[in-house]
C-alpha cells in the first residue's frame, strides 16, 4: 500500500527483522492504488516460489464483493498469517450527548438519518464497519465518504461531522486532546493499546467486533510447507518482546496465528463483508 503508511511501515520492520535471520535481502516494493488490488494482483500472478510475498490489509476481504478482480481471492492468494492489528476506535465530536455506545444508539435512534458518519471512501474498511455496526444496533446514520482516513478525522474534530472509526494512532492524540470522544474499541476484544476502552460488543451491540489487520500472503499456488515455514519465520520475529514492543508503539498488536487459522479467518471475513456489501448496495465496478 502507500508509503509510510502502517502496513508499509509494518512490512519493512518485519522484513529487516527476516533479512537479518536469513542472511539474505527482503526488499520492499510499494505497488499502490486500487485499494491495495494492484499489489495483490501482483501476488497472485507471481511464481509459487516463495519468493514474492504480499503484505497487506484487511481491506482485501472487502474488495471482492465490489470490485472486478483479475484474481480470485479466495484461491489466487494463499494466506501466511497476521502480522499485526491495528485497533479501530469508535469516536464522537465532543458536542454529541453521549458518553458510551448505548447513548450514541439511543441518540441515533432518535433522531434516524440525521447523524452523519464519515470514511475513507466508499466501499473501505472504516464505511463497511460502521454500516455492520449501524445494521446490528438497528440504527439509521448518513454516510459521507472522503479520500483518505486524515480528511474523514478533520472534520469530525471540526463538528461537521458527528462521528467516525479510525485506528488508535489515528485519534489517540485528538481524543486525548479532547478534540475527539472515545466511546469504544471496535474490536472483538479489547487492545492493550487501550487497555481502559470497552469493545462494542460490551457496550451495547453483543457479537460485533471488526479488526483491521495486516497480514501476509503467498502465490495461490505455493505449496502450503512454504506457507508454514514462512509463518513460522514471521511468529518468530512478532514473539520477541522488542517487536511487540515497537508495535505497541505504533498502536498495533502482535498477532503471528497460525497459517491454517488465518486461512479459516480469511475466507470467513470474505463472507462477512459480502453480507455487508450486499446490504449497503453497493455494486461491482
Amino acid at each position: 500500500l502507500a508509503p509510510g503508511g502502517g502496513v508499509d511501515t509494518t512490512g519493512r520492520f518485519i522484513g529487516q527483522k527476516l533479512s537479518e535471520a536469513w542472511g539474505q535481502p527482503v526488499v520492499a516494493d510499494n505497488r499502490h492504488g486500487a485499494g491495495g488490488t494492484i499489489a495483490a494482483e501482483l501476488v497472485a500472478h507471481a511464481a509459487p516460489d516463495g519468493h514474492t510475498i504480499l503484505m497487506t490489509s484487511a481491506g482485501i476481504t472487502i474488495t471482492p464483493s465490489f470490485m472486478k478482480l483479475s484474481y480470485d481471492a479466495r484461491t489466487d492468494l494463499l494466506p501466511v498469517t497476521q502480522a499485526a492489528v491495528s485497533p479501530g476506535v469508535l469516536v464522537v465530536h465532543p458536542s454529541l450527548p453521549v458518553k458510551s455506545v448505548k447513548e450514541l444508539i439511543a441518540f441515533a435512534k432518535s433522531k434516524p438519518g440525521e447523524l452523519f458518519f464519515s470514511s475513507s471512501g466508499l466501499g473501505s474498511a472504516q464505511h463497511l464497519t460502521i454500516e455492520l455496526f449501524s445494521q446490528m444496533a438497528g440504527l439509521k446514520m448518513t454516510h459521507v465518504p472522503y479520500k483518505g482516513t486524515a480528511p474523514s478525522i478533520t472534520d469530525v474534530v471540526a463538528g461537521r461531522i458527528a462521528l467516525t472509526v479510525a485506528s488508535v494512532i489515528s485519534t489517540r492524540p485528538m481524543f486525548t486532546a479532547g478534540k475527539l470522544r472515545a466511546l469504544a474499541v471496535v474490536g472483538p476484544k479489547r487492545t492493550p493499546a487501550l487497555p481502559e476502552f470497552p469493545t462494542v460488543a460490551e457496550s451495547g451491540v453483543p457479537g460485533f467486533g471488526v479488526d483491521n489487520w495486516y497480514a501476509l500472503f503467498l502465490p495461490g499456488s505455493t505449496n502450503k510447507d512454504l506457507a508454514v515455514k514462512l509463518q513460522e519465520a514471521i511468529s518468530r520475529v512478532l514473539l520477541e518482546p522488542a517487536t511487540r514492543k515497537v508495535l505497541l508503539a505504533q498502536g498495533l498488536d502482535a498477532v503471528g496465528n497460525s497459517q491454517e487459522e488465518f486461512a479459516k479467518l480469511y475466507a470467513a471475513e470474505i463472507s462477512k463483508w459480502a453480507k455487508v456489501v450486499q446490504a449497503v448496495g453497493l455494486r461491482p465496478n
